[in-house]
């Protein structure tokens, strides 16, 4: 239904913004062929009543018609100029042939005739040579204004055309002013025209013009409904079948028998180039749509060998925290992507000695978290090879062991203390880690500034070095990977350490199962809306006493 009313409202458009252009057209043209027309036509009168007052003045004494006007008696020059007026109005086709001149009464502002030509059939309806003051009648005020400025205004030669409504009708007046031998001005010479043909042109020209408008119009449209529906409409509809049933197929799932029917458009314009658009873009889609479809399992079978290695990874980091009479300990670890490079261990070494892990691979992803295995178990196997041997004998012979084959150069930092549960007192290396904190009973978290030996995998002969934290009874070691003080906020900011300080000091004396989640929620809090920038992993024991 849609598609109708699309395509009706397309041709119905189309169609009345072509009758319109259409109407409009003729108009234009109709008025601009009035113009010329009308414009020819005044151009006529003029050239030929020009050459009709040149008839009538040429061969006539007008020194004695100017004895004749003054004298005021009609003399045989007066006889002269009438018999020459009636002859050429005789023998030419015009409506008045006169001769007029200013009133001598200064308060009348008009004209009064000197001769009017007249042909048989006027002397047979009774009109006769005049003289005398005709002011008020022939003559309406501001007609004879215009005749008195052109009589005194005038150069010898000039010709003024006047076209006006008189109550004979339209007419087309030519005049020129008489001078005698001497140039002194004598009278008007003028010619009237009647334009009936003009006003007979004018009172038709509309309704010819309307029904010349419509005829061309319903020819004009009836041409254009044929071409468009030829050049435009049906190979628009077929372009439209072409991707509708596309469109329909690309819903389904049997992509494979997805195609484009090429509509073979051949118009040689636009539309055909935008036909081979679509079958161009068609065919790429297609394609597109396979890539993505099988990029799209590939990614579903990534991620669920990335789920099953991200279980693998969480699996092999202890889960089951020890709750006993004289230690109380906790961790956490949360990657940056499905997988990490940070671990954290503990176990015991023997009965009286727990050893404690957090360490961090250089990088992220599944490099980080295979070399992660390969560091925790290197490093758990090494502690309990014997009795009970020194923290950094441990780190010194992992180091060796992660330099064989790291054609990667990915490298780790550890750090790992023993806790002596008898005594308290953790024998620790740190191999380029983060400084441990520890609060004594009463007191606040402060950071251990231990000494920091070369990373893991680095240097095959790296040395590390012992030290001691004496751990009180009640005291609480925090160790924790760089993903802590390193946490970054939209703005660009880190966490760092004093903030880190100030989150294990809001609830100092808190279990390590408390500890941790009130440090985790800080730094989310940090963080805001910014991506996790690197794995976040944290241990906390709290040493009770034997």
């Amino acid at each position: 239904m849609d598609e109708k009313k699309t395509k009706k409202k397309l041709q119905t458009s189309l169609l009345i913004a072509v009758e319109i252009f259409t109407i409009m057209l003729s108009v234009c043209l109709g008025i601009i062929g009035y113009k010329t027309y009308y414009n020819g036509m005044i151009q006529k009168y003029m050239d030929y009543e020009e050459a009709v007052l040149n008839l009538a003045a040429n061969g006539i004494d007008w020194d004695a018609v100017e004895i004749s006007i003054v004298s005021g008696k009609q003399d045989a020059a007066h006889k002269a100029l009438s018999e020459r007026l009636d002859f050429v109005k005789s023998n030419s086709e015009i409506d008045w042939l006169y001769m007029i001149e200013p009133l001598n009464d200064s308060d009348k502002d008009n004209m009064k005739y000197i001769c009017t030509g007249n042909t048989a059939q006027d002397y047979a309806s009774g009109m006769t040579n005049r003289l005398g003051d005709l002011s008020g009648t022939e003559f309406p005020a501001e007609v004879a204004r215009q005749y008195l400025a052109f009589y005194k205004n005038s150069k010898p030669g000039e010709y003024w055309y006047y076209p006006n409504k008189t109550e004979w009708g339209s007419v087309f007046t030519t005049s020129i002013v008489i001078r005698n031998s001497i140039g002194r001005t004598l009278g008007v010479l003028s010619v009237d025209i009647n334009m009936s043909d003009i006003d007979a042109m004018i009172r038709i020209y509309p309704l010819k013009l309307l029904f010349a408008g419509f005829v061309c119009a319903a020819v004009f449209i009836l041409i254009l409904i044929l071409w468009l529906n030829r050049r435009l409409i049906h190979p628009l509809k077929s372009l439209q079948n072409s991707a509708v049933d596309f469109v329909s197929k690309a819903s389904g799932d049997d992509v494979e028998s997805l195609n484009f029917e090429d509509p073979n458009i051949k118009t040689q314009d636009e539309i055909q180039s935008l036909s081979n658009a679509l079958v161009t873009m068609a065919s790429d889609t297609k394609q597109y749509m396979q890539k993505l479809i099988h990029e799209t399992a590939e990614r579903e079978r990534i991620s669920a060998d990335l789920n099953v290695a991200a279980q693998i990874q969480s699996d092999m980091l202890p889960h089951v925290f020890p709750q006993r009479d004289d230690i109380d300990l906790y961790a956490s670890m949360n990657p940056a992507k499905e997988v990490g490079g940070d671990f954290y261990d503990f176990f015991f070494v023997d009965e009286d000695h727990l050893a404690l892990v957090i360490a961090d691979v250089s990088g992220k992803g599944v490099p980080a978290s295979l070399f992660m295995v390969i560091a925790k178990t290197i490093i758990k196997n090494r502690a309990l090879s014997g009795s009970v041997p020194s923290s950094a004998q441990i780190l010194h012979d992992a180091n060796n062991q992660l330099c064989e084959g790291n054609e990667a150069g990915l490298f780790v930092t550890a750090w790992l203390g023993i806790l002596d549960l008898n005594t308290g007192i953790v024998t620790a290396a740190n191999a380029g880690h983060e400084f441990p904190a520890v609060r004594q009973p009463g007191k606040n978290f402060e950071l251990v500034q231990d000494k920091h030996g070369l990373v893991l995998a680095g240097f095959e002969g790296s040395t590390y070095t012992d030290y001691e934290i004496k751990l009180e009874k009640g005291a609480t070691l925090f160790v924790y990977t760089d993903g802590v003080p390193e946490a970054t906020n939209g703005a660009n900011e880190l966490f760092e350490f004093e903030r880190m300080k100030v989150a294990l000091n809001i609830k100092p004396d808190a279990e390590p199962k408390e500890l941790l989640p009130i440090v985790r929620a800080e730094v989310d809090k940090f963080v805001g809306a910014a991506p996790q920038f690197d794995d976040l992993t944290m241990l906390a024991v709290r040493y009770k006493g034997r």
